[in-house]
């Protein structure tokens, strides 16, 4: 199996910024692509960001500019630098990845962590 865990949340000020990180562990061939979501209170989930293997970055228009996804292939990680926070951005994040499983060929599974507090004061 594949556990994914997120780290980094927190309560901050608006204006300020945080870091989350996440790291996929278990036994796998390799990851391929990862990403953030977040769901606010009384809200849907919503994409924030993705990142492919090969680095491709795909970002909520809303959020382009301020919010920068990054990773890295050799530790399986993926991290969120969030700046210039706002209380809208008050959610639970989530870490998302799609893994290529020994035995199951090109097939990718799709796997969540567990979710990390953002929380964004005025």
């Amino acid at each position: 199996q594949v556990q994914l865990v997120e780290s980094g949340g927190g309560l901050v000020q608006t204006g300020g910024s945080l870091r989350l990180s996440c790291a996929a562990s278990g036994s796998f061939i390799r990851v391929e692509a990862m990403g953030w979501y977040r769901q606010g209170p009384g809200k849907q989930r919503e994409l924030v960001a993705t990142i492919t293997r090969g680095y491709s970055t795909n970002y909520a228009n809303s959020l382009k500019g301020r919010f920068t996804i990054s990773r890295d292939n050799a530790k399986n990680t993926v991290t969120l630098q969030m700046n210039n926070l706002e209380p809208e951005d008050t959610a639970v994040y989530y870490c998302n990845a799609a893994v290529l499983r020994i035995g199951f060929g090109s097939r990718q599974f799709e796997y969540w962590g567990q979710g990390t507090q953002v929380a964004v004061t005025s």
